[in-house]
């Protein structure tokens, strides 16, 4: 009986914290047409391209940083530059932006959730 109670209690547990999923994760069409997968990764979100020409390639990991924004980096998966990053949830739109140099060269996006 005992076992079956423990057995319980787990399969609530990991319901709970599917239910309890931060809104970015899922999958994004990026502005370029392609999907984004964006998962929980340590403490993180990692985001890893799942379609188009740079298919299974990681481009960043971005940190809650409240108020449904995130920050962290970003690569450009065309020229494999990293930028410091920075997303905003907003219903079904996340606006990802990355600057490099202080804030002089800067790239966005927008991209829909799947």
């Amino acid at each position: 009986m005992l076992r079956i109670a423990s057995l319980a209690a787990v399969a609530t547990m990991m319901m709970a914290g599917a239910a309890y999923a931060d809104p970015i994760e899922g999958n994004w069409k990026t502005q370029t047409g392609a999907t984004a997968a964006i998962v929980g990764c340590g403490g993180s979100y990692c985001i890893t391209l799942r379609s188009g020409p740079h298919n299974g390639k990681k481009i960043g990991t971005m940190k809650p940083a409240g108020g449904g924004k995130y920050a962290g980096k970003i690569t450009d998966p065309a020229n494999d530059k990293t930028y410091s990053g920075k997303a905003t949830l907003s219903g079904s739109s996340l606006s990802m932006s990355g600057c490099v140099l202080g804030g002089l060269i800067c790239k966005s996006q927008n991209w829909s959730k799947l």
